[in-house]
Parts: C-alpha cells; sequence; structure tokens
C-alpha cells in the first residue's frame, strides 16, 4: 500500500455502522471479531499466512484526515439530505486505533476456520478495520499459498515470479511478488519490488530484443557483449533448437572470454521434448552449468505434468497463474464478531447458516498446535481463552475426535501484534519469513501437503468451545 493514511479503504456500510454505534452510545463497546476462511484454497488442505505486515502498516497509518472527513461530509442518504451527521465527522477526525489485536506470524500453514487475526477493542473501531485488514490478508495469503503449491510442484528447482505485466495493478503486483516470495520462490521480475522488499531480481532479454537484430545469433552475440554476466538467451523467437545451438555458440565463446553462460529460456512449444533436446545440445557443447528456464503460462499442476514427462528444465518462471492465482481468484476469508463485554461479563455471538461450514465459532479464540518429538506437526485445537483449554475436542471435519498425545509439544498460533493501539510486535525480515515459510512446510506430513485429494489435518474445537457453540446455536434457532 502506499504510505499514509487509507481510512476511506472501505466499504461503505462499514462507515454507516460504525455511525449507527456511535448515534446508539455503542461505538465503545468492547467487542471481539476473528477473522479467518472456511475452506483452504486450490482444492489443498492448508493455506500460508500472509499479509500481516501490510495489515500492521495499516492500522499504524489508521486516521481520518481532514481531507478524508470532508469527503464523507459530501455524502447524502436517500432522501438527498446529510448521511453522516457532523458530530460523527467530528468523532472520525479525533479517531485514534485504542485496539488489542493477536495475529498469526507470517509463513505459517494454517488451515480452515483457524483465526489468522483477533481484534478486541471498542465495537466501532472493530467494524471499521473490517474489510481493510480482509483486503490485507486474503490476496497476500492466496498468492503466498499458490506460490507454495508452485514451489512443491518444482521438487527443489528454483521458481522465479514473472507476474508483474499481468497482474491486477502496480499494488496488486507489488502485494503478490512479496506474498511469492513468502510462499517460497527464488526471485522476482518485479524491479520495485527488489527494491521495496529486498527479494532478489532476475531477468534478462525478450523477443524484442532478438528481434531488433538482423538475425538471431547477432542479437545474442550483442547482449553477451553488453552484459556478459546476465546471459540467459530467450530461444524461441524463430525455431527453438535453432535458437538453443546459436546461444551455445555464443556460449562458448563467452566462456573463452572468462564468463559463464546462465542458460536459455523456453517459452512456447512442447517444453518437456524441447528442454531435453535442448539439454542435450548445450552438454555437447561443454555447457553442462548453463541451465534451462522454462515459461509458457506455468502452474504447479502443468510442472508436475512436466517432470512426469522427464523435462530437463531447471528454473521454472511462473508469472500469469501465480500472480493472478488464477484457478481460484479469491481466498474468501471472513471477519465475524465473536463476543461483546455486557455487565456481566462475554457474551458470546455466532452466526447462523443453512450450510454447516458457514456458522462461525465464538469467542476469544487461540489455536494451540501439537507437535512430535520429531517436530512433526500433529494437529491443532481450536479454544477459547476464558473457557481454558482442554486439550482435546470435536474434529472441526467431523472426521472424530482429535486427542494429542502425550508427550506433545505445543506452540499457540496468535501472538500479540498490537496493545492499546500500540504496536508490539516487529516484523521479520522478509527473507526470514520465506524461510519460516520453508520450515513449517516440512513439519507438514507430505500427504497434506499433497497438491490432490490431500489427506486431512486434524483440526478440533476444544470440548469447551464446541460445547458453547452447540448450546448457542440452539439457542439462536429456537429463537427464529
Amino acid at each position: 500500500m502506499s504510505p499514509g493514511s487509507l481510512a476511506l479503504l472501505t466499504d461503505l456500510y462499514q462507515v454507516t455502522m460504525a455511525c449507527g454505534y456511535w448515534k446508539l452510545g455503542r461505538a465503545d463497546e468492547e467487542a471481539v471479531f476473528n477473522l479467518f476462511f472456511r475452506r483452504a484454497p486450490f482444492r489443498g488442505a492448508h493455506a500460508i499466512a500472509a499479509g500481516l505486515q501490510e495489515a500492521l502498516q495499516y492500522m499504524a497509518e489508521f486516521r481520518f484526515t481532514p481531507e478524508d472527513v470532508a469527503y464523507l461530509g459530501t455524502l447524502r442518504g436517500n432522501d438527498g439530505q446529510r448521511l453522516l451527521e457532523p458530530g460523527f465527522l467530528d468523532y472520525l477526525a479525533s479517531l485514534r486505533l485504542t485496539l488489542d489485536v493477536e495475529a498469526v506470524p507470517e509463513g505459517t500453514p494454517v488451515f480452515p476456520h483457524e483465526p489468522l487475526l483477533r481484534v478486541r477493542g471498542p465495537l466501532a473501531q472493530c467494524q471499521l478495520l473490517e474489510t481493510p485488514l480482509l483486503n490485507c490478508i486474503n490476496f497476500s495469503t492466496l498468492i503466498a499459498t499458490k506460490a507454495a503449491r508452485i514451489c512443491e510442484a518444482a521438487g527443489g528447482d528454483p521458481v522465479v515470479e514473472f507476474g508483474l505485466r499481468c497482474a491486477q495493478g502496480s499494488d496488486g503486483a507489488l502485494t503478490a511478488s512479496r506474498a511469492a516470495y513468502i510462499g517460497g520462490c527464488a526471485a522476482t521480475s518485479n524491479v520495485l519490488a527488489g527494491m521495496r522488499y529486498g527479494i532478489p531480481v532476475r531477468g534478462t532479454h525478450a523477443h524484442s530484443w532478438v528481434m531488433s537484430f538482423a538475425d538471431e545469433r547477432e542479437a545474442f552475440a550483442a547482449y553477451a557483449e553488453a552484459l556478459p554476466n546476465n546471459c540467459t538467451f530467450l530461444v524461441d523467437t524463430y525455431d527453438t533448437l535453432e535458437g538453443v545451438r546459436r546461444a551455445a555458440e555464443v556460449g562458448k565463446l563467452l566462456a573463452a572470454r572468462g564468463h559463464a553462460m546462465a542458460g536459455v529460456r523456453l517459452d512456447s512449444g512442447d517444453l518437456a521434448a524441447l528442454s531435453v533436446a535442448a539439454r542435450e545440445i548445450l552438454d555437447a557443447a561443454g555447457l553442462q552449468q548453463a541451465a534451462i528456464v522454462a515459461s509458457n503460462d506455468l502452474d504447479e499442476r502443468e510442472i508436475v505434468a512436466l517432470k512426469a514427462k522427464g523435462a530437463a528444465i531447471g528454473v521454472w518462471g511462473v508469472g500469469t497463474r501465480l500472480v493472478t492465482a488464477y484457478d481460484q481468484p479469491a481466498l474468501g476469508g471472513v471477519y465475524k464478531l465473536a463476543a461483546l463485554r455486557g455487565r456481566a461479563g462475554w457474551e458470546y455471538r455466532i452466526k447462523l447458516s443453512e450450510e454447516p461450514v458457514k456458522v462461525s465459532n465464538p469467542g476469544l479464540q487461540q489455536v494451540r498446535r501439537y507437535a512430535d518429538p520429531s517436530g512433526r506437526l500433529l494437529g491443532d485445537v481450536i479454544y477459547e481463552e476464558g473457557l481454558g483449554l482442554h486439550g482435546a475436542g470435536a474434529r472441526v471435519d467431523a472426521a472424530g475426535e482429535f486427542a494429542p498425545p502425550a508427550g506433545a509439544s505445543v506452540e499457540d498460533l496468535l501472538v500479540p501484534v498490537l496493545r492499546a493501539g500500540q504496536p508490539v510486535y516487529e516484523p521479520p525480515p522478509l527473507v526470514e519469513v520465506r524461510a519460516r515459510t520453508q520450515a513449517q512446510l516440512q513439519r507438514l506430513d507430505p500427504a497434506v501437503r499433497r497438491l490432490d485429494a490431500p489427506a486431512s489435518y486434524p483440526v478440533a474445537l476444544d470440548r469447551p468451545l464446541a460445547d458453547l457453540k452447540a448450546r448457542l446455536m440452539a439457542a439462536a434457532r429456537k429463537e427464529r
């Protein structure tokens, strides 16, 4: 996001609800909201939490500027009169966040129904943050997850994110580049993302470079003369294998001058067959170290298919299908009221639905994660902090109960990031977030990480929370 307050980056109904709370004297009622998703994306079992740093920046800079307030004063209701009265606009002008926020650190595998953020504080403030927090978390988590899947398919081969030109605007491109790096990509073509986030940048030349010369060999030779330490030649402008042979000729000249050709890039055609033939040409020329880079509408399933065909590809350039989350363009995260502070203590809230997956969980939720002595993740229990932790509960996916084994190590996923509106969490460097993703994924059973038909990972509602939810559901349905 751009620097400075973006308080108006919200839906109008958040502002009108805040106005309603203010007029009714409820703006400062203490509330708790949880941000979570209901289904894992891409037919997988998990997601990779991302977007927290952007959310923290948003909250740190949150305020309604005089220009914001003046604009809100121009809004009109259905009768043509002021929508928001001057007293409420004065309230917004002086508003500063006093919230407590807990969050799951970026780079953590997370599962449906687990809170990624828990927001506690004055009701109006919590409400005003719904849309922007979802905007920060949903897209970043989606792209980090897609990148992790693509890197899983690549099996340790480097993946370079190439998506800037097809991303949804400049802000979407920067967010996608950062999230893709969190998910495991080794580099990006996006130079601004490289400068802003410290992501390695990669890129050489396009077809236009080749087309601007009389012939392909001249184009490669000229590029080698200009940038001898950055030579990955795009070889499919005219005839791919002839292009590889010409690149090999220039690669041998580079070697004679003390430089190494980094590789060739294939961007069209039968990538499996062409990569095998290209590998043979390069090896015969003594260029065994030269990598074969592939691009052209790749994603995790295309990479798996190419590997199954024996493709000799060593680096994967993935663009459009990564940064646009091509096969599922939205995560669908939600932000639900879970409790309100009443005179006698917390009053728990629940949202009903005809679809069981859409029934929300109540309370001040925390996630306890269990691991065996080797560090392998065993399962999670969502519990309500005020009710205490029982340690076993009903599985969210209705696959029986989950009881953590004796001797399991434990970790609570949500950590404090804001206290009384002030930051208490220092986001780690992005390279550490990326390393966290890799380390955490290795702790998951490979069957859970599987791209298609993954095994279920146990996520349970702790028994007291499951019982509370059942009582609230029964009471709410009785009142209907």
